[in-house]
């Protein structure tokens, strides 16, 4: 079979094919393969190397996590036991640990076990992993796409060293894209790859070998299929672009990068950049996210963030969430955008956030006194007896609205909770409160 007929021709995909052999192979993750480092110490053919120890691989899906796994199996000479925590139960895990104590005591043999997707198992699966880890039975090598802090339990965390995979940079992306051009595993020269298509391959993978490659048969699939009989057709730009509809955002929104984008999508709000809010908001529109959740991040933004320093934030932040409930998507993200670059762009006071949260911090750490009597409730029967509601001041009597009087507990007299800012609308609400704060002393 030509090589134009086998990769047309459904066989193993391109980026399972082109996995490393070896460590020398990887690319990327170069902090993780230095000389004596773990990873290195569990590839070493030697049984008893010193440094290897069970490990926790946490990084975003097409970094690696699966082929350094595969790479130390072919390198070390261990024995190598693969599960899924997607199909895998306990029965498996015990079936592993038991197989691994007879080939530790009948051939001095280890076993590694690489356990993918570790997030997906429950707190009693992962503690059938725990005898196996902690007595040495097996070496672990789990694989996981979430922060292990919340989905891996804690005696497994501290038995595991956690080593943290990145995205992979454009040139690593682009050696294994020319990698697999050539390569015999891969296209083997089939097709060769134009300039503009290797750097449209590589800003659509964002850090991610699987998609670039994934993205590189699909394309090179479409130019086999216009190609002449005999001649080597070259992949273009447009070839990628018919072949791979739209770039894949890695996002997961149960996830890290749920949490990330929307935190840089406030913050770049408070910040008071548009663009970098347009740009946050437009990667969780692509991605798929709840608009409702958008709204509600936005709502927050509006009382946390502009506060008081323009009190329309809060109407405009409220109408786009009621916007997009009425209309939906993909229309709802007119008025999603239209209160982003609102609250980015208007005048910015945290000072009522802060007020309430220290008026909070009193109240938890007992600093709350009692009511003063003019102020309690003197409508039921015998309240008038108790002292209460004596010397209460109806602030309507007066000309501008306003009396002295004290409405603060004794113990919290003069204590000042908001503190307006001089910027948008506060400024003026700043000059009024200071002849309001006077005329309740009494001055």
């Amino acid at each position: 079979m030509t090589s134009a007929a086998a990769l047309l021709s459904g066989q193993t995909p391109l980026a399972v094919r082109m996995r490393p052999v070896s460590l020398d192979e990887v690319a990327g993750q170069k902090h993780l393969l230095r000389a004596g480092s773990p990873i290195v110490a569990l590839a070493d053919p030697a049984a008893t190397s010193p440094g290897a120890v069970s490990i926790i691989l946490w990084g975003p899906p097409g970094t690696g996590k699966t082929t350094l796994a595969q790479a130390i199996a072919r390198s070390s000479g261990r024995r190598f036991v693969e599960l899924s925590a997607i199909t895998a139960g306990v029965k498996d895990v015990r079936e592993v640990m038991q197989e691994a104590i007879t080939q530790r005591d009948l051939y001095g043999q280890t076993t590694i076990l690489f356990l993918d997707e570790i997030h997906r198992f429950t707190k009693a699966q992962q503690d059938a992993l725990l005898p196996g880890v902690e007595n040495g039975w097996v070496l672990l090598i789990a694989a996981t796409t979430e922060n292990p802090s919340f989905s891996v339990i804690s005696p497994l965390m501290s038995r595991s060293l956690l080593l943290t995979l990145q995205p992979l940079t454009d040139d690593d992306v682009g050696l294994l894209v020319d990698r697999a051009v050539t390569d015999a595993r891969g296209l083997n020269g089939a097709v060769t790859l134009a300039d503009d298509a290797r750097a449209a391959l590589i800003r659509l993978a964002s850090g991610d070998a699987r998609r670039a490659l994934t993205g590189l048969e699909a394309a090179a699939a479409v130019a086999l299929s216009k190609g002449d009989e005999g001649a080597v057709p070259a992949a273009t730009a447009d070839d990628v672009a018919q072949a791979v509809d739209k770039a894949l955002l890695r996002y997961d929104r149960q996830g890290d990068e749920h949490y990330d984008v929307i935190s840089a999508f406030i913050k770049s709000i408070r910040g008071s950049d548009p663009d970098a809010a347009l740009h946050y908001l437009a990667r969780m529109i692509e991605a798929g996210e709840d608009p409702r959740f958008i709204a509600r991040r936005l709502v927050i933004s509006a009382s946390e963030d502009v506060g008081l320093a323009d009190p329309q934030a809060l109407s405009i932040a409220v109408a786009a969430a009621d916007a997009v409930a009425f209309i939906g998507m993909p229309e709802g993200r007119i008025p999603l955008a239209e209160a982003t670059v609102y609250l980015a762009t208007t005048a910015k006071s945290n000072a009522a956030y802060v007020g309430i949260d220290q008026a909070i911090a009193d109240i938890r750490s007992g600093g709350f006194g009692r009511v003063p009597l003019h102020l309690r409730d003197a409508h039921y029967p015998g309240a008038k007896r108790l002292g209460h509601g004596r010397g209460y001041v109806y602030p309507h009597d007066s000309e501008f609205g306003i009396l002295p009087q004290q409405y603060l507990p004794d113990e919290l007299r003069g204590k000042r909770y908001y503190e307006p800012k001089n910027l948008g609308a506060e400024r003026d609400i700043s000059a009024r409160l200071e002849r309001i704060r006077r005329i309740l002393d009494g001055r």
